[in-house]
């Protein structure tokens, strides 16, 4: 088979086969370079300043010799550094979610596979079972807690609030105490909202700035509220909710203008305010939640 016939059958695969197809070649190429190329950007954000100590914020930091990582091609020599300070050796990705990761050329591809949506055996499968489901499944928590602690901007204009319940989950959890285990994930123990249930609020604005965190179990309160998102909306926005109270409190403490919609659903829209963008958030999100047929409230 020639490399005309080849192009040929590569164009008609789908854009998820090509990029597997893509991968698969890089990975019997010598000359990929694009772990190397990830830990060069890691080690260019990290020291843009300077080199630091990232356990005293010393600057009084000189090389200490190197060490060896694996990558799919054989073995490279990356530097590492000490403290003057508080005599602490660390390397470029100390305080990073690939510290004391063996094998830091497939995260590229694994956050590749994320973006796709593949469950975690599918991406083992996809990463020619260099690594178990087991251990991508503490990886994704990593890359979740990194993204986690990135800051979210300040909300600009209009800022549509509302929030969204999730049934209290122990999954994988062992001995549970206080009821007993639910099968294939139950059902609430009371009707309505109750402290059976996990409150996920989400803020939005019409550029998509996007804000959701859990506030607890049971109701939204207002004091959980403002911790939650009180420093990412100021007196110049204009805040649009349902009707339920903590909302009204807590745009009246900060002196928000406010818009209100009645869950009725008699009037949806006032003018150019509306909660739709966030409900329509909701039911993705809801979507995308489902597919891992449960997920555990501490993750």
């Amino acid at each position: 088979m020639n490399l005309k016939v080849l192009k040929k059958l590569a164009d008609s695969l789908d854009d998820s086969s090509k990029r597997e197809l893509i991968y698969f070649l890089q990975s019997r190429t010598k000359e990929s370079a694009v772990p190397n190329r990830a830990i060069d950007e890691i080690q260019e954000q990290k020291h843009k300043e300077g080199l630091v100590c990232p356990h005293c914020n010393n600057h009084s930091v000189v090389r200490y010799g190197k060490y060896v990582i694996k990558i799919r091609n054989g073995e490279v020599k990356r530097q590492r550094y000490r403290c003057k300070s508080c005599c602490q050796t660390f390397n470029d990705l100390t305080h990073t979610p690939l510290q004391r990761t063996r094998r830091p050329h497939l995260w590229v591809r694994f956050i590749e596979c994320m973006i796709e949506g593949f469950s975690l055996r599918k991406c083992a499968e996809l990463l020619h079972d260099e690594v178990t489901h087991i251990t991508l499944f503490y990886w994704r928590h990593k890359i979740l807690s990194a993204l986690k602690q990135i800051p979210t901007e300040t909300f600009q204009g209009i800022v549509e609030m509302d929030e969204t319940y999730f049934l209290f989950s122990e999954k994988g959890k062992k001995n549970i105490s206080d009821r007993k285990p639910r099968k294939r994930g139950g059902k609430a123990k009371y009707r309505g909202i109750s402290n059976d249930q996990i409150c996920v609020l989400v803020a939005r604005d019409r550029q998509k700035k996007t804000f959701s965190g859990v506030l607890g179990r049971g109701r939204i309160r207002t004091t959980k509220l403002d911790e939650a998102i009180g420093g990412h909306i100021s007196e110049s926005n204009v805040l649009c909710t349902d009707s339920w109270r903590a909302f009204s409190s807590y745009a009246n403490t900060k002196g928000l203008s406010h818009y209100r919609f009645k869950s009725d659903g008699k009037q949806r829209v006032k003018g150019i305010y509306h909660i739709q963008n966030v409900n329509s958030y909701h039911s993705r999100l809801k979507r995308w939640i489902d597919r891992f047929n449960g997920v555990a409230t501490k993750y």
